[in-house]
This record gives structure tokens, sequence and C-alpha cells, in this order.
């Protein structure tokens, strides 16, 4: 992979629309602990912005291009039923998934939610999927690369799609509607988050929730720094919970509850639920 140009600086966020970017780091080589993709030569840079405190990873590397190739083998090659057992036997406190899986149960009880079928979209390796049905859940992964969406129904045991969901056809056999659509670290991958969210509007049922779950790119600056995860190139963002609400709102839902986490895992987060008025 090679980056052949830089875009611009950003003149106004995308998300509270303020002309406020302010520059906070720049990168000529990769962090510690970023997956090489073989960027060469390597050049990014991180603006926040200061009205509403959202970070943009700004890089002109596509990596929406990577998801059905290149990134499962730089980030698990021959390693994925190993790395998801793994992760499975993490127990419950120290384990993300389980975690997140204990917070859905317990809105979704709170909240009347009318039933427990679940549409998880960019699955990956399935731990999140998998942890779901392990609760109860009828779900259903969807990943764009078949090589994870096989590995998810063979060795996570969950059904699985494999597709773009912004491209896919909600009205198929398979595609029933949900009572809950989660993205799980998956809206800060693409370049136009509010239309992946909306879209998912045609996928619910009446009453049903949305659970989202974004880097905590505003803690993680003031915390520990641009260094970290929450900013690696894969991540063309990183939220504020202003521009969490933002974003749900423009996508077409009404929030209903944002937290800030610290994940057992270290990793900063902004979880969300969101209901279509």
């Amino acid at each position: 992979m090679t980056r052949d140009t830089m875009q611009e600086m950003p003149l106004a966020c995308r998300f509270c629309g303020a002309d406020a970017q302010k520059h906070v780091a720049r990168f000529d080589a990769r962090p510690e602990g970023e997956t090489d993709f073989g960027i060469s030569p390597y050049r990014r840079d991180i603006w926040q912005c200061g009205a509403c405190g959202h970070v943009i990873n700004q890089h002109g590397y596509q990596s929406h291009e990577i998801y059905s190739g290149d990134y499962v083998d730089s980030t698990y090659g021959d390693r994925m039923e190993a790395t998801f057992r793994r992760i499975m036997s993490f127990p419950p406190e120290k384990s993300d998934n389980r975690q997140r899986v204990l917070r859905i149960d317990a809105f979704a009880q709170s909240s009347g939610l009318g039933g427990r079928r679940a549409l998880d979209v960019g699955s990956g390796l399935g731990v999140f999927p998998a942890a779901l049905k392990e609760n109860g859940w009828d779900c259903l992964a969807l990943d764009p690369d078949p090589r994870a969406a096989a590995h998810i129904r063979d060795t996570a045991g969950v059904p699985s799609l494999v597709g773009n969901f912004t491209k896919l056809d909600p009205s198929g056999e398979e595609s029933q509607s949900f009572n809950l659509i989660t993205f799980n670290k998956v809206l800060e991958h693409v370049l136009e988050p509010v239309e992946m969210l909306r879209r998912s509007l045609m996928w619910l049922n009446q009453g049903g929730l949305v659970y989202i779950e974004l880097p905590d790119g505003e803690n993680a600056l003031s915390d520990a720094g641009p260094e970290r995860e929450e900013f690696f190139i894969e991540h063309y963002d990183a939220y504020s919970a202003v521009s969490v609400a933002l974003l749900i709102k423009q996508a077409g839902f009404q929030c209903l509850k944002i937290e800030r986490l610290i994940e057992p895992s270290g990793k900063y987060t902004l979880a969300a639920f969101a209901i279509a008025p």
C-alpha cells in the first residue's frame, strides 16, 4: 500500500460545522502497536475540533478498501481460530465483549425491547456475536470478508452474511427485521458514518434499538496522547460525547444514552443506545 496524496486541512467539523480545527500531532512513522499495512511513505495528521472535541485522523490511505483482503491477512493471518478461542476464554471481568453483552442486556431489559434478534455489522473475528449468542440472542453476523464470515459460522457457530452493509438489500429472506443492530467499533472505519448508521433504519423492527461503540478520542487525547490505538490509521475518526450525539441525530435516530468507558482492555470508548423516533 502507498500513500499518494495528503488531504488538505479540514476546514469545518463534519458534525458540528465549526471552523475550529486544531492540529494535534503528525506521524511520519507507524506507532508501536499499529498493524503494518506496508504503507510507504507513512504520514498522517491528527486534528481536533475546538468546538465539539471530535478528532479527525487525516491521511490519504483508503482504509475502507482493505477489509476484504489485507486487513484479515495483516491482523490475524492464519491465527483467526486461535485468536478467537483465546479471547473467548477471558473471564467476564476481563472481557470487553462480555461486558458489552451485559451492558446491552441490561439496557434491553430496562427499555422493554420486544425481542432478541440482533444484527452485528462488521463482526470481524466474531467474538462479540458469539458472546451475544451465549446470552440468548438470535444473532446474525455481517462482514465484508468471506473468510471472516466463514470463520464466524464454522468456529463461532453464529449464522453469517457476507456483504457491504451500505449496499445490501434488507428485503432478502436471510435479512429479516431486527430488534437490535450493533456497530461495535465499526463506524470509525468508514468515510460516511452518518449514511451507514442511517441505513440501519431499513433493517430495524418498530421500537428497535441501535447500539454503537466508538473510540473516545476526546478522553484518550486528554489522558494518554495521540499515540494510542484510538487514533491508529484504520480509523478516520475518534469521537467525543458531543460528536456521537450529533452522529446519532444526523442519522435520523433519537439518542437514549451515551456512556464513557475505559474497557477491561484499556480502550477509551463511547457507548450509545439510540432508537428511531
